[in-house]
């Protein structure tokens, strides 16, 4: 894994890890503590709620401790490599009054029917933001990282899942491909039913 930890403009911690066995890149981190050479950090919206807990080396050139996540408790080491490089996120545009709701779609993996539940809305600040449940995988709600619309196309990415959706909307229906990991599969999400 690849943890990248810096301060912004306003003095704030900000980070993003990187996890290549599980295609995650650029996933924002959350909750970065620092104090007296501790530092804490956390993955936000990742089923068990990854959080990492390390001390920082004397020279200043490693962290190690303890990640927990699910109940479960391991070490890890981490080894500074270079400057940190923190991909900032693409910002989420507003969307058009037809798609914002409730959607249902059915993922179909190699015979295996996953049961979809997304919401999206447009937010105070002229963004949109959302969430999307696997109904067959734990039900967790896993949010949105960015949505784009241009036009009839949509496009949702979500980083905690290394999963991205590109649609059209049309005729009521909002269809197109999901794209996790190495793999793309047809999705198509309809309005629930009433």
């Amino acid at each position: 894994m690849q943890v990248d930890l810096a301060k912004n403009q306003k003095g704030e911690w900000m980070g993003t890890i990187a996890i290549p066995a599980q295609h995650t890149d650029g996933f924002p981190l959350s909750e970065i503590t620092e104090k007296e050479n501790r530092v804490q950090f956390a993955m936000q919206g990742i089923p068990g709620d990854p959080r990492f807990d390390g001390k920082v080396a004397a020279d200043g050139q490693s962290i190690a401790g303890d990640f927990t996540q699910g109940g479960n408790s391991l070490t890890f080491s981490l080894k500074r490599n270079g400057e940190a490089k923190i991909k900032t996120p693409v910002k989420s545009t507003a969307i058009s009054k037809d798609l914002e709701g409730a959607w249902e779609g059915v993922l179909d993996v190699n015979g295996t029917r996953l049961r979809l539940k997304l919401k999206i809305a447009n937010q105070p600040d002229g963004t949109a933001a959302g969430s999307m449940v696997s109904l067959d995988q734990g039900g967790a709600e896993i949010p949105i990282t960015t949505i784009t619309q241009k036009g009839s196309s949509v496009k949702l990415e979500l980083k905690t899942i290394n999963g991205i959706f590109k649609g059209e909307l049309k005729n009521g229906a909002l269809g197109g491909d999901w794209s996790q990991g190495p793999g793309t599969l047809p999705l198509t999400f309809q309005r629930p039913a009433k």
